[in-house]
């Protein structure tokens, strides 16, 4: 689905008999042209019928942290003990939501779970989450919190120095508040989950949908340790080479120890692994060997948002049954687009670009 056929998707989901007109009203376009995409989406057969009756696709589940996030850029170096003139933004982040935001933007269906404050950053997050084709009629909206707040400092090449956070919200996300969504995540083709969420909720997620495959996001080191119980539930498994050191308690000295490292994770259970290297690229394995793909060159404006667009390549991938290097490649492809803007998610994420970064790699 195309980006507007996705929004359209979203509003005949929690509507089947909204108006045509309603649909042009809310997002700002003609009934002619809402009337020509849902023809469109009627041929693809996303659309079975009068009445609005639509297809039931594959699609994935995110749960995990939803935030805004602000950020701050100075145009020269960094002066530590001074104001340093440059550009703050603001925009809605959290790695769950913005996984799920960059599946979305890849065609592949998505419902985030997740938790905001009843506040104008939480109203924000909602609106620009759905807007962007994610399903978020389950994202809890609460009145005893405030929304996730996420303060990050880069530096003027676009690496980030420090960032503080406040996700104390993110706490309400309950296993009794997951027990009512039990068969919409029963049906999903993949579950994906980021270490923000409590070690209850990921006992519980681990435990209850063992038969799904879960990808992992591990969000930092010191998170990251919360799911070393339960790693033989994981189906992939995309952590940093500092947050799998945290995890198995081995050594990164050169390249054979990424092999040492991967297979530690194998044994365990987990059945697939991406080793991000930063600027190195990425080292995989599962149990039919392991190959390193090397990172896709670009003019890097903020390394944030690269990790989340990575696994959301890798989901959409795997929903599109495609082989492991194709899946590492167009994942790599798509954290290079990420990498391409200063907006924690690029604007103009998409398979598209996605691909067309990948045919230039290959010129």
């Amino acid at each position: 689905m195309t980006e507007r056929e996705q929004q359209i998707f979203q509003l005949i989901k929690q509507d089947p008999m909204i108006p045509q007109q309603d649909i042009a009203d809310k997002l700002g376009i003609s009934r002619s042209a809402v009337a020509g995409h849902i023809m469109n989406m009627t041929n693809k057969g996303i659309i079975l019928g009068k009445g609005y009756i639509l297809s039931e696709s594959q699609y994935a589940v995110v749960i995990g942290g939803a935030n805004m996030d602000i950020l701050g850029q100075p145009q020269q170096a960094m002066h530590q003990g001074d104001s340093n003139p440059g550009v703050v933004s603001c925009s809605p982040g959290g790695v769950g939501r913005n996984i799920a935001e960059n599946i979305a933007r890849l065609g592949t269906e998505v419902r985030l779970i997740s938790v905001v404050g009843n506040d104008t950053y939480g109203q924000l997050i909602i609106d620009k989450t759905r807007l962007a084709g994610v399903d978020v009629s389950l994202v809890m909206k609460l009145s005893d919190g405030t929304t996730s707040t996420y303060l990050s400092l880069l530096n003027e090449e676009g690496d980030m120095q420090v960032a503080v956070s406040d996700m104390s919200i993110l706490d309400k996300l309950t296993i009794e508040s997951l027990e009512p969504h039990i068969e919409v995540l029963k049906r999903a083709e993949v579950i994906v989950v980021d270490t923000n969420l409590s070690e209850s909720v990921l006992e519980y997620i681990f435990s209850q949908f063992a038969d799904k495959p879960i990808f992992v996001d591990t969000v930092s080191s010191t998170k990251s340790v919360k799911i070393k119980p339960y790693l033989s539930h994981i189906h992939t498994l995309k952590p940093n080479i500092k947050e799998a050191q945290s995890l198995s308690d081995l050594p990164h000295h050169n390249a054979d120890d990424l092999e040492t490292i991967a297979d530690w994770f194998l044994n365990q259970g987990t059945q697939r692994i991406f080793l991000s290297l930063g600027e190195e690229g990425v080292f995989y394995k599962d149990a039919q060997g392991s190959q390193h793909f090397p990172t896709v060159s670009t003019d890097i404006k903020n390394a944030n948002g690269a990790g989340d667009a990575f696994l959301a390549g890798l989901v959409h991938s795997y929903i599109n049954k495609w082989s492991v290097e194709r899946s590492s490649e167009f994942a790599m492809a798509a954290a290079s687009v990420a990498l391409s803007d200063v907006a924690t998610i690029n604007p103009n994420f998409s398979e598209n670009a996605v691909k067309r970064v990948l045919n230039e790699a290959e010129c």
